[in-house]
C-alpha cells in the first residue's frame, strides 16, 4: 500500500508539472473541452516485469471512461471527473523468479476499474490522473529447465508448477492526450503494471 501511495504521489506530480508546462488560457476556461459521453481507447501494452520474469510483457486493451459532470470538482479551471474500466491482456516469457528454470510463461487478464480525473491544459492536449483497483487473472505456461540429481546426469524436464490464481489489487496511472480533432485524440498511459499507447475515440 506504501508503493502505491508514493506511486499515486509521484503520478499527481506529474500531471501538475506537465499542466503547468503546457498550459495556455484553456486551463482557466471551464468548458473549453470535447463534449462527449463517453471515451472508448483501443490500446497496445508493454508490461513490466510484475512476475519477476526477466523481462517484459506485451499486449493489447480496450478502456471506456464515462464522464461524471461537465464541470468538475475545481469549478475554476478546465477539469473532468469520470469513472474508467476496461481490460487488458498481457503475455510475460522468459527466465523464471530464481533463473533456474530457461523457459516459462504467463498471460494475464486485468480488469481496472476507478475514477480518472482529467485537465484540459492546452487546445491540443490534456492529462489525467486515474486511482482504483483492478482484479486479474493470472495463467502459467509450464516451467522447463534442468533436473540436477546428485549421482545421475542431468535431465530436462517440463512441468506445470505454479496454479493458476486471481487476485485483486490496488492500481494507478497517469497519462496525456494529444487531440487531433473534438472526437480522436492520442493517448498515453504510464501505470502499474503498464505503458499503453492508444487511440481516444469521443
Amino acid at each position: 500500500m506504501k508503493t502505491t501511495c508514493s506511486a499515486v504521489a509521484l503520478g499527481l506530480a506529474v500531471v501538475v508539472g506537465s499542466s503547468l508546462a503546457l498550459a495556455d488560457q484553456t486551463i482557466k476556461t471551464p468548458g473549453d473541452h470535447p463534449h462527449y459521453k463517453i471515451e472508448v481507447e483501443p490500446h497496445g501494452l508493454v508490461g513490466f516485469d510484475a512476475f519477476g520474469w526477466g523481462g517484459f510483457g506485451f499486449g493489447a486493451g480496450l478502456r471506456a471512461s464515462v464522464p461524471l459532470m461537465e464541470n468538475g470538482f475545481i469549478p475554476k479551471i478546465n477539469n473532468i471527473p469520470a469513472i474508467t474500466f476496461g481490460v487488458d491482456w498481457m503475455h510475460f516469457e522468459g527466465g523464471c523468479w530464481y533463473g533456474f528454470y530457461n523457459s516459462c510463461s504467463a498471460n494475464s487478464f486485468y480488469f481496472p476499474v476507478g475514477l480518472q480525473w482529467n485537465f484540459f491544459v492546452a487546445k491540443s492536449w490534456s492529462v489525467f490522473a486515474e486511482i482504483g483497483i483492478s482484479p486479474y487473472y493470472t495463467t502459467f505456461g509450464d516451467y522447463c529447465g534442468v533436473s540436477y540429481v546428485p549421482g545421475s546426469r542431468d535431465y530436462l524436464f517440463c512441468e506445470d508448477r505454479t496454479p493458476n490464481h486471481l487476485r485483486v489489487e490496488p492500481w494507478g496511472s497517469v497519462g496525456g492526450r494529444y487531440h487531433f480533432n473534438e472526437h480522436v485524440a492520442l493517448t498515453m498511459r504510464l501505470g502499474l503494471p503498464s505503458l499503453s499507447v492508444g487511440v481516444s475515440f469521443m
